[in-house]
């Protein structure tokens, strides 16, 4: 058995404002800073002795930057996996969250999860797909796995092991710099926490 801990990435200055997707030059806040210390910290803590074998990041500046003192307090390098990116959000990307609400085809993709997807973009599924295939890699017993990535795509990631559908997204909470942690085996696996956030 195998732990992995899914790492949500710090907050930045345009969350909860704007659909940020894949653009390019969004960086973590000073707040999403030190949210990245304490939880790096907090991993330290958790990991004492044993240590963790892996990290990984979305290709993302804010996951970077999230995983970056993670890396310095395990003694890990970062290495960037593509599969952990942010959904692709096509002609929605940069546009605010007020703006999106009156446009049907949101309408449909925050009730549709399962089926819908953004014009231009990726469905969730194939979002869920992709963190899978990084999740079976790591299915055999081995050193900890840390996986920093993306609020929906860690959800889909634990609706995967859960065994819920797509449309269940919104039941789960992953605030920024959460972790939540699986247990994984061949063939198998568990969800051991969700959205675990350390205090300051």
């Amino acid at each position: 058995m195998r732990q992995v801990f899914l790492v949500r990435h710090g907050s930045h200055d345009r969350l909860g404002r704007i659909l940020c997707g894949r653009m390019p030059g969004v960086s973590l806040s000073e707040t999403g800073r030190a949210e990245t210390q304490v939880l790096a910290r907090s991993l330290a803590r958790r990991l004492a002795g044993g240590g963790a074998g892996t990290l990984l990041a979305s290709p993302r500046d804010r996951t970077a930057e999230t995983a970056a003192p993670i890396g310095a307090a395990l003694g890990l390098t970062v290495e960037t996996e593509p599969d952990l990116d942010e959904i692709e959000t096509g002609a929605w990307t940069g546009r605010g969250f007020d703006e999106l609400a009156a446009d049907p085809l949101w309408v449909a993709w925050n009730a549709e999860r399962a089926t819908a997807r953004p014009p231009g973009g990726e469905s969730m599924a194939e979002a869920q797909a992709r963190v899978g295939r990084v999740l079976a890699r790591f299915a055999a017993d081995g050193a900890p796995v840390i996986l920093v990535s993306h609020g929906d795509v860690i959800r889909s990631a634990l609706l995967g092991i859960l065994g819920l559908g797509l449309e269940a997204y919104d039941r789960i909470v992953v605030d920024p710099a959460s972790c939540s942690e699986l247990a994984l085996w061949p063939g198998g696996g568990r969800v051991v926490s969700i959205n675990e956030r350390t205090a300051p």
